[in-house]
């Protein structure tokens, strides 16, 4: 491809050198930039791609794509957004992928994860050849990849993964959509057919600073269904909205996309749960839609894996799947992965790892717990650092509503002195009036954990929540090996 292809895509840019000149391939990482290929210089948080261009022409690229002249003897566009151009530019080198496949996103503070998982196991079971790209693994075919990205990827890396996918026929890919990845432009160029709310409560202020601007972010999604209409099935465009959330009000009104809401208070819902009925087994509930009533029992547990059931088949059925086949792949799922998911080695008291690390994240854990709970909860939990400081008291509060015994410790202190952080989630134990004798503080996750299954008795539950499926503990920027699975397996164990 010829930078001048790249020029007529932006009409605010200006080409310097020689246009015709041919790349090969696409980079903003200097170091996996090699002989032929286009430099795209990204501004970032930590490091800025100007700074590393002259090591990517060193190392072989042929152009650069910047926000400002460089001089370093190969042709340049420069552009006015090196972000925005990144994100047209990989669509086009990419062809365009998510054109030819049906793109379904889901956004929301919590039960992302949950929610892709069910909707790709339903359309899997549904005979669709599907693609998932989460917070846990991207699925391309049959392959699972662990992702390496903590939020959604940077447009480029994500434009790629989406070619992969259509290369091999997939008919849907469901998507994990973070409020960074929309504030930051990482899905323009994606062509979404449907956007999934789940919730909206207190997160990621450390980068949007107000509920506001992360109300706005999350909102950008449904904004982005598309403004058209068409009598073709396969271009309509759908907003799947959670009808008891507040948000959820604006959201429909920013997008033209049929709106289809989803909830358990809201009696105007078109996909609702009636006579919910929760165990430690797991959930059953009467599905009222507009495609038919039927019951379903499955294996997750919770109001909150309600909701997810719930998004998951309010989109389903826009895509035509049957109400009964819907509910057949539902109640088919065990577990999803770091999301209530039980550590059994035969102990006599139930261990669950969640991935809940917001104070709404916890509430829902904890008070579902408290449901079925026949003797105490031990709740394990931190916060990380360098992130929204404000949410820490807040967490320490909700763990003393609903626990009998609280072990606080690291979760991924990050740079951040880990005793601090302790001491910030601290007050909002004591305003919640609870014991001081009734909980500890450790800065070592795996002697918490330990001790929450020392302490428990028979019919007691433990739960360690925060890090779920993470395989790592990030401790002054080296990730150290570490599963709160494997720890709370080998404390069993070790009983």
């Amino acid at each position: 491809m010829q930078l001048q292809e790249l020029a007529s895509l932006l009409a605010v840019s200006r080409l310097v050198g020689d246009g015709t000149t041919e790349f090969t391939g696409v980079e903003t990482d200097s170091r996996k930039a090699g002989p032929g290929s286009l430099f795209l210089c990204i501004p970032g948080f930590v490091s800025d791609g100007h700074d590393y261009a002259a090591q990517a022409v060193k190392q072989g690229a042929v152009a650069l794509v910047t926000e400002r002249e460089l001089q370093l003897g190969v042709p340049e566009l420069i552009v006015k957004n090196a972000r925005h151009a990144m994100a047209a530019i990989a669509s086009h080198y990419y062809g365009y992928p998510s054109r030819e496949l049906k793109l379904i996103g889901v956004t929301g503070t919590n039960g992302k994860t949950t929610t892709t998982y069910l909707l790709e196991k339903i359309l899997s079971d549904a005979g669709f050849q599907t693609g998932l790209m989460g917070n846990i693994h991207v699925k391309i075919g049959s392959d699972y990849i662990e992702n390496q990205a903590t939020n959604t990827q940077e447009s480029l890396a994500l434009q790629r993964i989406l070619r992969k996918m259509a290369d091999i026929g997939t008919d849907y890919c469901i998507m994990e959509v973070s409020s960074h990845g929309l504030d930051l432009g990482r899905v323009k160029g994606c062509s979404f057919r449907t956007g999934v709310f789940t919730n909206l409560t207190q997160d990621h202020l450390d980068y949007h600073g107000t509920m506001e601007r992360y109300h706005a972010a999350k909102g950008m999604l449904f904004s982005r269904l598309g403004n058209d209409y068409t009598p073709d099935p396969a271009g309509r465009r759908y907003a799947v909205l959670n009808a008891d959330e507040p948000a959820s009000e604006e959201f429909g009104k920013l997008t033209a996309a049929e709106v289809i809401t989803y909830g358990i208070d809201n009696p105007a819902a078109d996909v609702r749960a009636e006579s919910i009925v929760m165990s430690a087994q797991g959930t059953t509930f009467r599905c009222v839609t507009f495609r038919g009533t039927a019951e379903l029992t499955m294996k997750l547990v919770g109001r909150f894996n309600v909701y997810n059931a719930l998004g998951a088949i309010a989109a389903a059925l826009a895509e035509d799947i049957p109400l009964e086949g819907i509910l057949d792949s539902l109640s088919q799922v065990h577990s999803v992965e770091g999301r209530m998911e039980i550590v059994d080695a035969g102990q006599d008291f139930l261990v669950l790892v969640d991935y809940a690390h917001t104070p709404d994240g916890l509430e829902n854990a904890l008070s579902t717990i408290r449901q079925f709970a026949e003797g105490d909860v031990i709740c394990v939990f931190g916060c990380g650092g360098d992130r929204d400081r404000a949410k820490r008291p807040l967490m320490g509060g909700v763990t003393a509503k609903y626990s009998d015994y609280l072990l606080v410790t690291s979760d991924n202190p990050r740079t951040e002195n880990p005793e601090q952080i302790l001491r910030d989630i601290v007050p909002g134990i004591e305003a919640a009036g609870f014991d001081p004798g009734r909980y500890t503080l450790s800065v070592d996750r795996k002697q918490a954990i330990t001790e929450a299954i020392r302490r428990a008795k028979p019919k007691d539950i433990v739960l360690i929540a925060g890090k779920g499926h993470e395989t790592y503990q990030d401790i002054m920027g080296v990730k150290h090996p570490f599963d709160d699975r494997r720890v709370a397996e080998e404390a069993i164990r070790g009983r």
